[in-house]
């Protein structure tokens, strides 16, 4: 699977951000009738309510609870469609429903806009009568960004926290300034060192990379709830995961990395394929079980 997400996808210049974002939207995420196939069994419900875009996946004799599910894409690709093997997986895994976002991308809508986009969606939330410790926020790549970027943008605002929080390869430093940026060039089956500058410059425009909305490894890591965060060993956001997960420690927080060898970038959504995926999910659904049920008590 490396070898084939290597041959197909990995290059040093995506072009302009123009380029850039049509050559991720052809490429990434899950081809539409493997989507479809992801969710024998579960219901799909659209959303489209107050400003939130997205779509609910429900599993039968659903629990207590919501998973949010923030998808990856580099800021400028996917929707919650192409993301079904992941969200299917959580729903039946956790048996909560799980209710992934379509936030806009860039660079038609720079950012703030997908952090202000997954704020709405989980104020939605709230408002509608669901209590705080009763969602778990989970993402990935750029998604797994955003759940940070959302933890601490409530955690400014005053805005109760959820129960806990999975950031699979979480991108958290748009600056780059990751060692494994370096480290793992040549290794990383998805990307080259030259690439997140591209895709961050197509995120943010004229927005500084250190804003700690945009690039959460600098936001106040007190205060957050459990997380779990899941980065394979060759990826180049390897010390963005890392590096999120020793501030939290420093500062008192409960964090657990979970660092799987030699996998590509998004490996969770080859789940039915590979068995690094069906155990990373395996892990995230009991994480959040753990927390929602704690919760209840």
């Amino acid at each position: 699977m490396s070898a084939a997400v290597r041959l197909l996808v990995r290059t040093r210049d995506w072009g302009d951000e123009r380029a850039l974002a049509r050559r991720a939207r052809r490429l990434f995420g899950t081809p539409p009738a493997v989507a479809w196939m992801a969710t024998p069994g579960l219901r799909r419900e659209r959303v489209r309510a107050a400003g939130v875009r997205g779509e609910w996946i429900v599993p039968p004799r659903a629990e207590p609870g919501v998973v949010l599910y923030l998808h990856g894409g580099g800021y400028v690709a996917c929707s919650p469609a192409t993301h079904r093997p992941i969200t299917a997986a959580l729903a039946r895994r956790t048996g909560r429903r799980v209710l992934a976002v379509d936030y806009r991308l860039a660079p038609e809508h720079r950012f703030p806009a997908a952090v202000n986009d997954v704020t709405a969606a989980y104020r939605w939330l709230l408002d509608a009568g669901t209590p705080p410790h009763a969602i778990a926020l989970a993402g990935d790549s750029a998604g797994g960004g955003l759940v940070l970027a959302l933890l601490a943008r409530c955690r400014a605002a005053g805005v109760p926290m959820p129960a806990c929080a999975v950031c699979i390869s979480p991108w958290t430093d748009l600056t780059g300034s990751g060692d494994s940026v370096r480290a793992n060039a040549g290794r990383d089956a998805m990307f080259e060192p030259e690439n997140l500058d591209a895709f961050a410059r197509a995120y943010l425009g004229d927005a500084s990379p250190i804003d700690a909305e945009a690039s959460p490894l600098f936001a106040e890591p007190a205060g957050l709830p459990p997380l779990l965060l899941q980065v394979g060993s060759t990826e180049l956001l390897l010390d963005d995961a890392r590096r999120v997960h020793e501030r939290v420690r420093a500062a008192g927080g409960v964090s657990h990395l979970e660092v799987y060898d030699d996998v590509p970038h998004g490996w969770q959504m080859l789940v039915g394929f590979v068995p690094e995926a069906t155990a990373a999910l395996r892990s995230a659904a009991a994480f959040v079980c753990e927390h929602l049920a704690a919760a209840r008590t």
